[in-house]
């Protein structure tokens, strides 16, 4: 233990090359995940602002997760010896679409996927996604309330047409009722009606 940097250092570097430690897998706790960082120290991701510089919203930033592309996969044996199904992403794909999205090794090469960066942006563009479509369904709400205005000018331009179309009718019937008793009354107008004709 080297008590002047308060730090802790088991192993060295370029020597050994795998930590096994009992009693972890398996055994449930509670608490944030640990990471490491590519000098391999230990520790968590803070989120606090008082941890950060430069915050600003990620508006268009997270768009760059529309072009990734999600793969299955199966470790190597030296890995994974089960070769159980994986689901994710490959670095060396995400370093193509957004360098920063990938952590490297100490040769520079990518290692693995930021995941919890990936998870930001999803949110992001979630939220996006959700406010478009907030305001989509106001649009289709203004939308249907100007069909039923219209729908509502219709019936009642269907209905005036109604009672226009049976006055009319009313109308003609009367003048049918005229022209009878004319024509009844006076059989010369009748001969000089069917002459007009």
């Amino acid at each position: 233990m080297d008590t002047e940097f308060g730090s802790v250092y088991i192993g060295t570097a370029g020597t050994q090359t795998q930590t096994f430690i009992a009693g972890i897998s398996g055994t449930a706790v509670t608490g944030t995940p640990v990471v490491v960082d590519g000098n391999g120290q230990l520790g968590v991701a803070a989120s606090s602002a008082r941890f950060k510089d430069e915050i600003e919203p990620m508006n268009k930033a997270s768009e760059a997760i529309l072009a990734l592309k999600p793969v299955t996969f199966r470790y190597k044996p030296q890995i994974d010896p089960t070769k159980a199904a994986q689901f994710g992403l490959v670095a060396e794909d995400v370093a193509k679409v957004n360098s920063d999205l990938v952590a490297r090794d100490r040769e520079g090469k990518p290692f693995t996927v930021r995941y919890e960066a990936v998870n930001a942006m999803l949110l992001n563009e979630f939220l996006k996604a959700h406010s478009k479509i907030d305001q989509q369904e106001a649009a289709i709400t203004q939308l249907k309330s100007l069909v039923a205005k219209q729908e509502a000018i219709a019936a009642e331009q269907q209905k005036e047409i109604g009672l226009l179309t049976a006055g009319l009718k009313e109308q003609a019937q009367q003048v049918q009722k005229v022209i009878s008793r004319i024509e009844t009354t006076n059989p010369r107008s009748q001969v000089a009606l069917t002459d007009h004709n």
